[in-house]
């Protein structure tokens, strides 16, 4: 069988689909590019990655030459502190000390944190990054209320205090998630919100736990681990 062929007139040489083009006079076709939509790594990444770096350590060393070093007195073994705070960046697992045994605070509950986030991105919700309002939407608002309710039921009765630092934001990314799945027409930010994947929920919701037990850590605890107003008490470690 003959092969079906068809004369098409053009400048672009990377046309699809693509055949022998014949070059007349002066026209030369940009035959030098070529589109893809994977690069390497080295040097499109790298070299991108070295910039931030650097643009990052120069910050760094302008905001040390500003501002002196949070620092407190040298460390006695006669003077403890009160109360004994961790480092920043580990005072949301110390403020999960104050709801919860050791070992559920330390290993269980962060050991669950990661372990779930480490699963995300087997599932087809991190692939495929689909809207989570794309279809089904009466069985998943119903299983969104669902969850959101059982999550902050669990948080209250399940410590020795209600976990108020992740039942706030569970209820604030909660409800921002079921907006979208309401009829009605929405305003720009009801539909943005309406494109986000559950993948993009499920991280908003453990990074605003994670902030907001750090922030209430570092702030808002004093002696004896109580909860202070850092500006009504003058308290700030």
């Amino acid at each position: 069988m003959t092969p079906q062929m068809e004369f098409e007139r053009g400048d672009d040489a990377r046309a699809v689909p693509r055949r022998v083009m014949v070059v007349q006079e002066e026209a030369r076709p940009p035959v030098d590019m070529f589109e893809d939509d994977m690069v390497m790594s080295f040097p499109h990444l790298v070299v991108r990655e070295m910039i931030a770096l650097i643009g990052a350590s120069l910050v760094l060393v302008i905001v040390s030459l500003m501002f002196d070093a949070p620092l407190e007195e040298i460390a006695s073994p006669l003077k403890t502190p009160n109360p004994a705070k961790a480092p920043w960046y580990f005072l949301g697992l110390q403020e999960l000390l104050h709801y919860y045994p050791p070992l559920v605070s330390g290993v269980i509950l962060p050991g669950l944190a990661l372990l779930g986030l480490a699963i995300v991105p087997y599932f087809e919700i991190n692939l495929r990054r689909a809207p989570f309002w794309e279809k089904d939407r009466a069985r998943r608002l119903r299983l969104s209320i669902a969850v959101m309710a059982l999550t902050c039921v669990f948080f209250f009765f399940s410590g020795a205090h209600p976990m108020w630092p992740v039942i706030g934001p569970t209820l604030v990314v909660g409800l921002m998630m079921i907006w979208p799945g309401l009829r009605g027409d929405g305003t720009p930010l009801k539909r943005w919100l309406a494109t986000r994947s559950l993948a993009f929920w499920i991280f908003t919701w453990f990074l605003a736990s994670a902030v907001t037990m750090t922030v209430i850590g570092v702030f808002f605890r004093g002696p004896g681990w109580t909860f202070t107003l850092p500006w009504r008490d003058g308290i700030f470690y």
